[in-house]
């Protein structure tokens, strides 16, 4: 045990426990290397990680066994790279969260998290044929000037930005609120193959570890926490598109949202949020104009 890296136990410790850096930081100031996190006591884990006895009684059986599993030549075989919080393609935007995740697990092309510029943009699951046309509008002057594309992988207008981008040969990210061993929603699956073979897939959780509803509003953070601005198509006043739009705020994030009919109830997100201050878009140029070190090849 002794001889195992900090990286070999970050990964064993995350493993057993997937929580964000956060979280984790109170151990690290005692254990910087980890290298006596498997000797310490029920009590001091308990206090230090935020558990209950009994909890960390079984974190500790369960980390001392993953630090004897091969797990890096694990993720190897199923083509995922771990970035721990301290790894040099570690995107340093989500280090100014107040959670960072601890470990982002990649698929895919890991030189887009390199790139200078990626935009979100995201929707409602039940997004109408108006979002795919807003869309047409938006996307194209964007992909022009090599901006990354980040989205949710959900159904609905998620997935109507993951697939326009791939057709349009841009690059896209997809953020997954799940393990990559997974795949949700079912109806996605020929644009997972897309994502894992084309672009990148992230997320901030173990392969092994399921969809879980209150997983979704955490993957939120890491969308808008990867991009500079956040567009918005179609959304219900209260819905998880809006709560990305309040992380993008409290981030200091530009906001965009697309103007649409006052007859829908999938205006009523944008609209409220345009009331609140965010920038009306019809266009991807406006975007490209609103970044400061963007320069438009219009």
């Amino acid at each position: 045990m002794v001889n195992q890296s900090f990286h070999q136990r970050l990964l064993a410790l995350h493993y057993v426990l997937p929580i964000p850096l956060n979280r984790l930081e109170p151990l690290l100031q005692v254990d910087p290397d980890l290298a006596k996190c498997e000797r310490m006591d029920i009590y001091q884990l308990s206090r230090l990680l935020k558990l209950t006895h009994e909890r960390a009684r079984k974190f500790k059986d369960a980390y001392v066994k993953a630090l004897g599993t091969p797990l890096i030549q694990a993720y190897i075989t199923n083509n995922i790279t771990p970035l721990p919080f301290n790894h040099p393609n570690y995107p340093k935007q989500l280090s100014t969260l107040y959670d960072p995740p601890t470990i982002l697990y990649a698929k895919g092309r890991l030189d887009y998290l390199l790139m200078d510029y990626h935009i979100a943009v995201i929707g409602a699951r039940d997004a109408t044929e108006y979002s795919k046309e807003a869309m047409s509008f938006i996307l194209p002057p964007l992909v022009k000037n090599d901006v990354v594309i980040v989205s949710g992988l959900a159904k609905g207008a998620d997935a109507m930005a993951h697939q326009y981008t791939h057709e349009l040969g841009g690059k896209t990210i997809g953020v997954l609120g799940h393990g990559h061993f997974h795949q949700y929603p079912r109806e996605n699956f020929a644009l997972y193959e897309i994502m894992e073979k084309h672009h990148l897939t992230l997320s901030e959780y173990p392969p092994y570890v399921t969809p879980q509803k209150w997983y979704f509003p955490m993957r939120n953070r890491l969308i808008s926490g990867l991009s500079q601005a956040v567009v918005v198509t179609e959304a219900k006043q209260k819905s998880g598109t809006i709560i990305t739009l309040q992380h993008a705020l409290d981030n200091g994030k530009d906001v965009f949202c697309v103007p649409g009919p006052i007859t829908s109830l999938l205006s009523l997100g944008p609209h409220q949020s345009l009331l609140e201050g965010a920038k009306p878009v019809w266009n991807g140029y406006q975007i490209i104009d609103e970044l400061q070190g963007i320069t438009s090849r219009k």
